[in-house]
C-alpha cells in the first residue's frame, strides 16, 4: 500500500490557488495561453524552497497570488509578458 503525506492547511490553500491559476488559463485565448501558464508556473517556483515553517511569508505570498489572478482573470487581460 503506497502511503502519501498529509498536506497542511496551508500547503493545500497553496495548491488550490495554483490550480486556480492553470483554470484561469484556460479562459485565455488559446495562442496566449501556455504564456499564462508559464508565468503561473514561474511564480509558484521562485518560493518552492520557502520554509514550510515561514507561516507569515506564505501567507502574505497567497494574498499577493490570491490579487494577482484576480487582475490576470480580467476579460480585458489577453496575454502576459515577463
Amino acid at each position: 500500500m503506497v502511503r502519501t503525506a498529509r498536506l497542511s492547511g496551508l500547503q493545500r490553500d497553496v495548491l488550490a490557488l495554483y490550480r486556480k491559476c492553470l483554470r484561469a488559463a484556460r479562459a485565455k485565448p488559446a495562442d496566449t495561453r501556455p504564456n499564462f501558464e508559464a508565468f503561473a508556473r514561474r511564480e509558484f517556483e521562485k518560493n518552492i524552497d520557502r520554509d514550510k515553517k515561514d507561516f507569515q511569508t506564505i501567507e502574505f505570498l497567497l494574498r499577493k497570488g490570491e490579487r494577482q489572478l484576480e487582475t490576470y482573470e480580467a476579460p480585458n487581460i489577453t496575454n502576459i509578458a515577463g
